[in-house]
């Protein structure tokens, strides 16, 4: 029999929820699919504090990156984009600045504000979060398509990094 390790454990007890860590801890999830290896990798070997906003392509369709640096916005502009996404998961990660994200579980949104965008691959309720939690520089979080979510609530610049995995 062989033993099982810290990372396996993940894998194994994961249920596609939503996670929130630091840079650091990546490896601990290359094996939630098979495309977050080569997107973590991309991160690590990108500089980007020097990088300028933009859209970036990692692997042609496959995985593709956004950078942004804007100012906060407040938690009702935010929420009025209560959002997530069918065929891809979302790794998220605060450059710099203090970002804050509301969070609720798809499964208990009941308030679904018009229909599924194919096009963006994108729906958007009108239900109130369930959380709010904060990131800083290096952490992020991981958004599958249970996961709505609003990011980029705070009161300074923010400096992130989206990658879309496709599922």
């Amino acid at each position: 029999m062989s033993k099982i390790g810290k990372s396996d454990r993940i894998c194994l007890n994961n249920k596609n929820r939503m996670i929130i860590d630091h840079l650091s801890n990546a490896e601990k999830y290359f094996c939630l699919h098979p495309l977050f290896k080569q997107a973590f990798e991309y991160i690590q070997s990108t500089d980007l504090n020097a990088i300028e906003p933009g859209k970036f392509e990692i692997n042609e369709d496959k995985l593709r990156a956004a950078i942004s640096n804007k100012q906060g916005r407040a938690a009702e502009e935010a929420l009025a984009k209560f959002e997530c996404h069918d065929r891809h998961i979302d790794i998220q990660l605060c450059i710099s600045g203090k970002e804050t994200i509301a969070w609720k579980a798809r499964s208990a949104c009941k308030q679904l504000e018009g229909g599924y965008d194919t096009e963006k691959d994108v729906s958007f309720f009108k239900d109130k979060p369930d959380m709010y939690f904060q990131l800083e520089d290096g952490q992020f979080a991981v958004f599958f398509p249970g996961d709505v979510h609003a990011p980029m609530i705070g009161e300074e610049e923010i400096k992130k990094l989206v990658v879309k995995v496709k599922m």
